[in-house]
């Protein structure tokens, strides 16, 4: 398989531009999904009137859900405690230290308001330090005080393995605090399959495709829509190197958005259902995504690709200003009358010392009878 085109973010600082300012979700390369390799503005959209309207310009009206409200769970944490694959080794001052394999990463964290418990001699031995913009969607660059690194790395998961990457967006291809959601979904998949029952999984805003393969090897058939050319060409370079080739993976390049409304069309249906928008992004054709203005629709069409029989769907959210109750709410609204039941909290990073735990993002899921879990 062809490599994508990647740019390195490793290039030389007398030519590198200032980092644009804005945004606050995870997208970027004009994708619904996690950052790739430009910069989004927040409000690009209302300065350029050139640019494409959102694809719910005309948002349909909600449908009217009816029935009970679910038994529910709310205040959920659910810890990614470190491992060999990963661990969240120290957090303070605005920034964390991370290990991913065997590369120690320092790089901003805006929730991390207090001290570190580390000193600054353990901080300043990271082999890769992210410089620049500290927002979520700022571009900024690398520098590696041990000697260049390789733009990617071998990292793994459970055993599964992928490639970690410097982007100019801090992010390295993975986000370790959804390894519980992961487990959870390979769980339910594996248990069913044990039944004789097949499983089709549908992955919304995939980025890299983890849970995708996650899913693969345990026995789904999986549909992953990312609207980032980039992020699916990583994906696909993950899945090879995962050994997968022969899975059972269709890797869609599209608004998610309007794929769920052709499903819907087509009458398609899906046993689990994974969303993880960001709080702003585009779609290929310069769709404009909202978190709070779009993701009820949005919701309103995962609830019609349900199966008759379906396993798990699970949202999370990186939009800080939210709250999980403003998730929980709106899933309890959403799928009334459900059988299931509805959990929601954050998911946190244990801290390798000093107990801490950092927060990174909420969900709100719903596991259904049969689940297992």
């Amino acid at each position: 398989m062809a490599k994508p085109a990647y740019k390195s973010s490793r290039k030389d600082p007398r030519k590198s531009r200032p980092p644009k300012k804005g945004g606050t979700g995870r997208s970027g390369d004009g994708a619904y999904s996690k950052p790739s390799s430009k910069s989004n503005d927040q409000f690009a959209h209302k300065k350029n009137a050139s640019l494409k309207p959102s694809v719910q310009e005309h948002i349909p009206p909600r449908v009217v859900r009816t029935g009970e409200r679910m038994p529910e769970t709310t205040g959920m944490v659910l810890r990614a405690e470190p491992n060999q694959d990963y661990a969240l080794i120290d957090s303070g001052n605005g920034e964390k230290l991370e290990r991913y394999g065997k590369v120690v990463v320092r790089r901003p964290e805006g929730q991390a308001i207090w001290l570190p418990t580390l000193p600054e001699a353990q901080w300043g031995d990271a082999d890769a330090v992210f410089t620049g913009n500290t927002d979520e969607e700022g571009q900024g660059r690398w520098n590696y005080p041990k000697g260049d690194l390789a733009e990617t790395w071998p990292m793994e998961f459970d055993g599964l393995p992928y490639l970690g990457r410097f982007t100019s967006f801090r992010h390295t291809g993975v986000f370790p605090e959804q390894a519980v959601h992961w487990r959870s979904m390979d769980q339910v998949i594996r248990a069913a399959r044990k039944q004789g029952r097949s499983v089709r999984m549908l992955n919304l805003f995939g980025y890299t495709g983890l849970a995708s393969l996650v899913a693969a090897r345990a026995g789904a058939e999986v549909t992953h829509v990312d609207a980032s050319k980039k992020a699916v060409g990583w994906a696909q370079e993950n899945q090879t190197l995962a050994g997968l080739q022969d899975a059972p993976i269709r890797w869609i390049c599209d608004d998610a958005v309007k794929f769920c409304a052709r499903e819907k069309r087509r009458g398609n249906t899906y046993d689990i259902i994974l969303l993880d928008p960001p709080a702003y992004g585009r779609g290929p054709k310069g769709e404009v995504w909202q978190l709070f203005d779009h993701l009820p629709y949005m919701l309103d069409l995962v609830r019609d690709l349900q199966s008759t029989n379906p396993l798990l769907s699970i949202l999370t959210s990186y939009a800080i200003r939210a709250s999980h109750f403003a998730l929980h709410e709106l899933m309890q609204d959403m799928f009334a009358g459900f059988d299931g039941r509805l959990e929601s909290g954050e998911l946190v990073l244990q801290q390798e010392v000093g107990g801490r735990a950092l927060s990174t993002s909420m969900f709100s899921r719903i596991i259904s009878k049969g689940a297992g879990l």
